[in-house]
């Protein structure tokens, strides 16, 4: 061991001896506090009888603060706790312009020692950031009075794990790179970790953004989107945490599992579990229950099952901005045409009609449903002032009942179907008996209602995080734009769209926000370069670039049958339990091949995700490519990829996001003719 090695082991053993003092100081206020409160509700138990409203008000404020102030050294505690394990990981010496040198050692968390000096420094601190954008020498950071420039003398990062330095590398040009090769060639755990090692100067760049008002990502398969995007929250989170915490950020994530899946990241960087909705929920909640709705896993699935081009094409055109576009048409239509005044008599009075269609039109920043009320008080105010007396309760009653029997509809549901004979394709509006709408008619019934009838916006929600951006269509933007007025981040990969029918490019994206700042995220990290050759083979991205880590070539296997398809796999799986890895992912096109496969292999430690599976299981997952999105495993197995199982645009665009998801190796397997799609050229 060289003498650098043994100073820094000898730093880090005083670091873990102040954090250990800090615990225990941190363990007698705890206690203390605990004691305090006991007393505190002790003494109101028994003085209660005597004390009056006041003083119970103030008793219960104190006892308040108490458990706030306790809740919060338990918080302290974790944290430091879990800066014992791994206080930091980097450092970088920094000589600012005319002053000494500063030693910073970054870490999840900052450490303060007795003095208030920085033992530790937030990876989010601004003097962190140069960590991540600059090697040895001209250096600079941001600060709130402005930019501080001096030199880097020296870079290190380290590899701490329960307390112990099991690695160090010096002053590299390609220090990341050395970490990050180390990272990705362990094995897969079970969910998504947080990134602050291994961080890249372009993937900085997005999570320190302050200043967009929109962010689009579009990243491809690997290249840690989902993962920049938690970093960018909890960065947000950190620099505004006067104005903003967790409770006021939304994701909008595509299914519980992924919710699941991404859950431990935002708790490893010290913030508390951030609210999610999938998009049916809010959907849901937007038409206030009223209607039962396909969902998006059943409309892919119905492609999947049944290639129904009258299904396709409803779904095509709904997905287009063209839709949006003669929505907004038919509603200018609607206020100049179904709004028809008719003669309107209280009494002796005759309310003339141009004055009801001015009143109408004064109010045309109201949505149209609810300005009805509004005309009915203005030619009740106009009676009244005719007449010269009060009106009785029958002729209020009356004039607010005419008043919206001239509009031509009441329900949005009505002008909906409406809106299709207006655009002379009635067939293009399917819904039965029970009103159960399809999936790509939910968020323009939504959209109309809006329009139609307001909706009240998510106020309280300061930042939104939409994932798997390319699967939602222009009229779901443009609902996400009128009712979250706030910040938003939007991920995705066009590539990886599920239903190619209804997918959003990050161009889409740009005409609904315009004013959005555009990243495009091209290096892959997540499988080996044999793994990204494969499936580019399937979909060609000339633009992805992949990180230079080898691994074994993905295997095609061809089977005399499907019972022995079924058999190789259960080979495979007895290989993987003795490989060392964590995750295997058996990936199938239906949810009913998944079922089949599991029913095959089932044991121990082997699960069956489906649409309706809340958490994601370390092991051995079956499921389908379409919840397999956004998820990674040490392996994938790809079962009955045939010619006549894979052969659509939908069943590409599975296949594409199946290959994706393996980050070591790769298998697939097939009976009769291989598909197309992997066919080689």
């Amino acid at each position: 061991m060289n003498a650098t090695q043994q100073e820094e082991k000898e730093y880090l053993e005083v670091i873990k001896e102040k954090l250990t003092l800090a615990i225990r100081r941190i363990d007698g206020s705890v206690r203390q506090f605990s004691d305090e409160l006991r007393e505190k509700k002790e003494y109101i138990h028994e003085h209660q009888s005597g004390m009056d409203d006041a003083d119970m008000v103030s008793a219960g404020q104190s006892i308040d603060r108490m458990a706030f102030t306790g809740e919060a050294a338990v918080g302290q505690k974790r944290k430091l706790l879990k800066l014992g394990q791994s206080p930091y990981f980097g450092r970088i010496d920094f000589v600012p312009q005319g002053q000494a040198k500063l030693p910073v050692y970054i870490g999840v968390y900052s450490f303060m020692d007795d003095q208030r000096r920085s033992l530790i420094y937030d990876w989010r601190a601004p003097v962190s950031s140069m960590f991540y954008d600059f090697e040895l020498g001209e250096a600079a950071f941001a600060t709130p009075s402005g930019l501080i420039q001096g030199t880097i003398e020296l870079k290190r990062q380290y590899k701490i794990r329960d307390g112990r330095l099991e690695f160090m590398l010096e002053n590299d040009v390609n220090i990341h790179d050395d970490v990050l090769q180390r990272e990705l060639a362990k094995s897969s755990d079970d969910k998504l970790k947080n990134i602050v090692a291994t961080i890249q100067r372009d993937q900085n760049a997005v999570i320190r953004n302050e200043t967009a008002q929109v962010m689009v990502i579009q990243g491809v398969a690997g290249s840690g989107k989902t993962s920049i995007a938690l970093h960018r929250i909890a960065f947000l989170l950190y620099r505004y945490r006067e104005t903003i915490g967790a409770k006021d950020v939304l994701i909008i994530s595509p299914n519980k599992v992924f919710a699941d899946y991404i859950s431990n990241v935002l708790p490893e960087l010290g913030e508390e579990h951030i609210p999610e909705l999938g998009m049916e929920e809010l959907a849901a909640d937007l038409l206030d229950h009223r209607y039962s709705f396909q969902t998006f896993f059943e409309q892919v699935s119905a492609l999947l099952d049944n290639h129904d081009q009258a299904f396709i094409e409803r779904i095509r055109f709904k997905s287009s901005f063209e839709f949006l576009s003669q929505l907004n048409q038919y509603l200018i239509y609607v206020e100049n045409n179904y709004f028809t005044v008719k003669e309107l008599r209280v009494g002796s009075t005759v309310v003339p009609l141009p004055f009801m269609l001015a009143k109408f039109k004064t109010f045309h920043r109201v949505p149209l449903l609810k300005r009805f009320a509004l005309v009915a008080e203005e030619v009740r105010a106009y009676v009244r002032d005719a007449t010269k007396r009060k009106l009785t309760g029958h002729e209020k009653n009356t004039i607010g009942e005419a008043i919206p029997r001239m509009f031509r509809f009441h329900q949005v549901l009505d002008l909906y179907r409406d809106f299709y004979r207006w655009l002379g394709k009635p067939d293009l509006f399917n819904i039965d008996h029970r009103l159960h709408l399809e999936y790509a008619d939910v968020f323009a019934l939504i959209y109309l209602r809006l329009r139609l009838e307001g909706i009240s916006t998510y106020d309280h929600v300061k930042h939104l995080l939409v994932d798997e951006m390319q699967d939602y269509t222009p009229v779901q933007y443009a609902v996400l734009s009128r009712i979250f007025l706030c910040r938003k981040t939007i991920l995705g990969d066009v590539s990886q769209t599920v239903n190619p029918y209804s997918s959003s490019s990050a161009e889409t994206i740009e005409r609904v926000f315009p004013q959005a700042d555009v990243v495009k995220l091209y290096r892959s990290y997540r499988s080996t370069v044999e793994i990204t050759a494969f499936a580019q083979r399937i979909t060609p991205n000339p633009h992805i670039i992949p990180l230079e880590r080898h691994g074994q070539e993905p295997v095609v296997a061809r089977f005399a049958s499907r019972n022995e398809e079924l058999q190789a796999i259960q080979q495979l799986l007895t290989a993987f339990f003795s490989s060392g890895n964590h995750s295997l992912g058996i990936i199938c096109k239906t949810l009913r091949q998944a079922e089949e496969v599991h029913q095959a292999l089932e044991a121990p430690g082997i699960y069956l995700l489906t649409d309706e599976s809340t958490t994601f299981k370390e092991g051995v997952i079956i499921t389908t490519a379409h919840l397999a999105k956004g998820l990674e495993f040490d392996e994938v197995i790809l079962p009955f990829v045939s010619a006549l199982n894979y052969k659509t645009e939908v069943d590409k665009s599975m296949l594409y996001v199946a290959c994706t998801r393996a980050m070591h190796q790769l298998t697939l397997t097939h009976t009769g003719d291989i598909t197309a799609f992997l066919a080689l050229p």
